[in-house]
């Protein structure tokens, strides 16, 4: 990517994404934990919610949220991933695609659910995008955000001995493409919501453990249990910390 003044678009590589990002253990357990975590705001409801999937790439999230019976709109800035989103989700009453970028969204519509996951790294400037994404949320609504950490990827770099690469602040001139190029420290994005009409009222860390195991072979071979001890120690100090990807869900003030 041209790391200027632009936010990251997929148009030219969005079936390399697909496959790399969610045909890999990282992603598989990216997306469950994250499943796991709004589970008491996404299921079991009396009527059907009224979903926005914001920056949600191919519909992964958007495919869980209609199974089970939301409404949701789906909205991206990049044509491709959304054309890959159509054909895995085929024809849904209950589906809304929106080729947009997040600031362009309408504010005339507010929603129960807004979910914006793994899209603050590949922005210039998040801070404005979670002003508008809490804007579009319902009061009494939920919002759940999750994003690279950059901590974590400090931490992670530390640990495998790339020393030059963290004294030059995690920057090259040969940017790779699907590596988020605006990783964020969580307590800036808590920092953020708490200046804001909302409540966090959950944190969690996504892969506290998965990407450090000094035996990647466990990463599959073992997958469900170490998906478990995720889910165990993954929303407790100071582990959740270390998540490659942080989560937090606010809701809105009534």
């Amino acid at each position: 990517m041209e790391n200027n003044k632009q936010d990251q678009n997929f148009d030219k590589f969005a079936d390399k994404f697909e496959k790399n990002i969610y045909g890999s253990t990282k992603g598989r357990l990216r997306h469950e934990l994250l499943v796991h975590h709004l589970h008491n705001y996404i299921s079991h409801k009396s009527m059907p919610l009224e979903v926005l999937d914001a920056g949600g790439g191919t519909g992964v999230m958007t495919e869980v949220m209609l199974g089970l019976g939301h409404k949701v709109t789906l909205s991206d800035m990049s044509s491709e991933v959304l054309s890959i989103a159509k054909q895995k989700l085929g024809e849904n009453i209950n589906l809304d695609i929106q080729h947009t970028d997040i600031l362009s969204l309408s504010n005339n519509k507010q929603f129960d659910l807004v979910v914006c996951h793994a899209v603050l790294e590949w922005l210039q400037d998040p801070l404005e995008v979670i002003d508008k994404l809490v804007d579009l949320v319902k009061p009494g609504g939920h919002l759940s955000l999750s994003f690279f950490n950059h901590d974590a990827q400090l931490f992670g770099n530390m640990l495998y001995g790339n020393f030059d690469y963290v004294e030059q602040g995690m920057t090259t001139k040969n940017i790779v493409r699907l590596s988020p190029n605006n990783p964020q420290k969580p307590k800036v994005i808590v920092s953020q919501l708490e200046s804001l009409p909302v409540k966090i009222i959950k944190q969690a860390g996504i892969r506290c453990f998965h990407d450090y195991l000094k035996q990647p072979e466990k990463q599959t071979s073992e997958y469900e249990q170490l998906k478990q001890l995720e889910i165990q120690y993954g929303s407790t100090e100071p582990y959740l910390w270390l998540g490659k990807y942080f989560l937090i869900i606010a809701q809105k003030d009534g």
